[in-house]
């Protein structure tokens, strides 16, 4: 084992894609692994990609088997362990889907996936049936197809780019799909949902943030999960984002063993609120499979939430959502929403008035 080199092409983040960790003989080089946890990431990876950006290597603790930092990036046999409950498409993309690779759930709004590259594969990806498969982006018809449904329908104001994460293409690849989005008269928002900012920060690009300023109104939800995530590299790309005239939300995953502690989502909010990322949504994690090892019991986040209300300022209160399986959508988890909640299920009402039940984990 040898700790990760810092040279001059740290800061690249050409060069950080490409040497990322993508097997355990690499990552046995910089983190101690017994034999049985190799051939449990090799199990595995034959089911789920692992792809670790050296940077974000370089953040895990070797010492501690149970980092959190490591529980989002390193996989475990856990994964292999597919629940009753679990699915492939848990919100129901797919049915939702008129055209390839466009999500329109909502009236005004839709989910305009560019990618299935990522620069780090989380463990925790609710999209994992896609991501990952293959690095790259969708094709020029499809993404053509996607553009042209938009442009069909007036009632569309809102796009969310995602993928993947879209801010791992080329600026030119981007700039192409931004701008072919703010040429459609009534698309007002445009949107960027990325990880990048946390596991490859070196992205954020003063190139990048002058190309998608042309561009505005632009706003940009990252995913930060823990406090040790906001490094200093980290918390320079957001103020780059935010200095750029972007608007900064954060969109956290509640995460057995990595923040499911009202101590440690405080410091995590906190410390997004001094980056002036404004905490927007704490999700419940999601039924897609291998991932009950994630899971907590909803009462937990209830629970969190509870305990930061009047201890820290409200705007640095996220909303607690599950985001229903079968396509019910985003429902925020307060007495309003929940009809019952026992050991068993949790039995909520969405926006639409139908009724959703969300299965408890077996803990």
């Amino acid at each position: 084992m040898q700790p990760l080199e810092r040279d001059e092409r740290w800061s690249d983040w050409t060069w950080q894609y490409r040497n990322r960790i993508t097997d355990a003989e690499q990552l046995s080089r910089i983190l101690p692994l017994t034999d049985q946890e190799k051939t449990d990431i090799d199990a595995c990876l034959g089911r789920f990609r692992m792809a670790i950006t050296p940077y974000y290597a370089s953040l895990i603790d070797p010492s501690n088997p149970a980092d959190p930092i490591r529980r989002q990036a390193v996989p475990t046999i856990d994964e292999t362990m597919v629940l009753p409950c679990e699915m492939a498409d848990p919100l129901s993309e797919e049915r939702d889907s008129p055209v390839p690779h466009l999500v329109h759930r909502y009236p005004d709004r839709v989910l305009l996936l560019v990618t299935h590259q990522c620069a780090m594969y989380c463990r925790h990806c609710t999209r994992r049936r896609l991501v990952g498969e293959e690095d790259r982006p969708i094709s020029e018809r499809d993404l053509e197809d996607a553009l042209d449904y938009i442009r069909q329908r007036p009632q569309i104001r809102d796009v969310l780019i995602s993928g993947g994460d879209p801010l791992t293409l080329s600026d030119d690849r981007l700039e192409r799909i931004v701008s072919a989005l703010r040429g459609i008269e009534h698309v007002e928002i445009i949107r960027i949902g990325t990880r990048v900012p946390v596991v490859l920060p070196m992205r954020i690009t003063p190139e990048l943030l002058a190309m998608l300023k042309k561009y505005q109104p632009i706003w940009i939800n990252t995913h930060v999960n823990h406090p040790r995530e906001l490094t200093p590299e980290t918390i320079a790309a957001c103020g780059a984002i935010v200095d750029a005239g972007i608007p900064l939300g954060n969109q956290s995953v509640l995460l057995r063993g990595v923040n499911d502690d009202a101590a440690v989502m405080k410091e995590l909010l906190l410390k997004l609120v001094k980056a002036r990322i404004r905490p927007y949504y704490l999700y419940q994690c999601d039924l897609s499979q291998g991932l009950g090892h994630f899971r907590t019991d909803v009462r937990t986040g209830i629970e969190i939430i509870r305990q930061l209300t009047g201890n820290i300022s409200g705007y640095a209160i996220p909303r607690f959502v599950i985001d229903a399986p079968d396509g019910g959508g985003k429902i925020p988890i307060n007495p309003e929403t929940v009809l019952s909640l026992d050991d068993r299920e949790v039995v909520m009402l969405n926006f639409a008035g139908k009724t959703c039940t969300y299965p408890q984990p077996d803990l």
